[in-house]
């Protein structure tokens, strides 16, 4: 029997997940979408009118909805200011959730769908789709394989002008609230480190058109001994990084670079004389898993698989709150000019 599920927030980020729901066949023969809730019924209808929902329950009460379609699952797909009463609601209904990122608009309110989730007994899960993808998977494995000795760095330039227009552009801390979380999340991911203290440089540059923190530089010290560097901006006009941000990861024996895109290089260190030993170029691993590179598909599969089994997503709220408090922790560090300890629990 397939999980019923309504869909909670129609605007333009909704339509990545009918898309990878309606292309996947696990995907589609594991779930069957009931509902759909916005405050604008127009939204939602214009949304079941693009994806040909049929006669999907519309409605703009999100516990009337949830009720009157007996929901198991809820994907929550509202802005971040709305994302804790919203995921808070349907645990309490009885749903396994799986929200957009971020996890919650503070660590408080984190820390309490956390709490929620484990009391309820239900599935909490974040949308962090760009760490399932080719390029994050493999740099993954190349530093669990030790491809570059002992990881001693990790080194991520972002920087894109997008024109949303919307809620982004009157959001405070902008870039490290909805986009940096990606980077820092895959970042956290690809090192297998505990993120322990940051120190943060927030600015809003001149030509912004975002409200605030447009642009931030931030410092992490991770566990064994490694650092993360994290340069971006979100109003950076001219040759743009890719939306995965440029990459190199420095360890023991060599480097890793990447270009966000399909470009890798593995090097280390070479045996010539003299001040500069060169270097050896090395095969960069393959992808681990075909199933996990799918963005929105493969943490929708993870979540459902999740919730099927009995077991803990990748994504899990308990340990992407860890990826949240490095996005906390920047702001706190920005916003005092201080260095932050992250006290991160594993």
């Amino acid at each position: 029997m397939k999980m019923k599920a309504v869909l909670c927030g129609c605007g333009a980020m909704a339509k990545g997940w009918l898309r990878a729901l309606q292309a996947n066949e696990e995907l589609r023969n594991a779930i069957d979408l009931v509902g759909l809730v916005d405050l604008d019924c127009a939204t939602a209808e214009a949304l079941a009118a693009e994806f040909d929902l049929g006669d999907i329950l519309i409605g703009t009460d999100l516990p009337d909805t949830l009720q009157r379609c007996d929901a198991d699952l809820l994907f929550d797909v509202v802005v971040p200011a709305a994302r804790h009463s919203v995921a808070a609601t349907g645990l309490s209904h009885g749903c396994h959730v799986l929200s957009e990122k971020p996890l919650a608009a503070s660590l408080e309110e984190a820390r309490d769908l956390v709490q929620l989730a484990a009391e309820t007994g239900k599935v909490h899960a974040i949308v962090q789709n760009r760490r399932f993808i080719p390029g994050i998977r493999r740099l993954r494995r190349a530093v669990a394989d030790g491809l570059i000795g002992d990881l001693t760095g990790v080194h991520c330039d972002f920087f894109l002008g997008p024109h949303f227009g919307g809620f982004r552009e009157a959001m405070d801390n902008v870039l490290l609230l909805d986009m940096a979380v990606h980077t820092l999340d895959a970042a956290r991911f690809v090192s297998g480190a505990t993120p322990l203290s940051v120190y943060c440089v927030e600015t809003n540059p001149a030509g912004s058109w975002y409200a605030h923190g447009a642009a931030a530089n931030a410092i992490y010290r991770l566990s064994g001994d490694a650092v993360l560097t994290y340069r971006g901006s979100w109003c950076a006009e001219g040759r743009p990084t890719s939306w995965e941000g440029r990459w190199r990861l420095v360890g023991s024996r060599g480097m890793i670079t990447w270009d966000g895109d399909s470009d890798f290089e593995v090097t280390i260190a070479g045996q010539e004389p003299g001040l500069l030993h060169g270097f050896t170029t090395l095969d960069m691993p393959p992808v681990p898993d075909e199933r996990e590179i799918h963005g929105h598909a493969s943490v929708m599969i993870d979540f459902v698989r999740a919730v099927l089994n009995g077991t803990r997503p990748e994504t899990s709220s308990d340990d992407n709150i860890k990826s949240l408090a490095m996005v906390m922790g920047a702001i706190e560090s920005a916003r005092t000019g201080l260095p932050v300890d992250l006290q991160i629990k594993e």
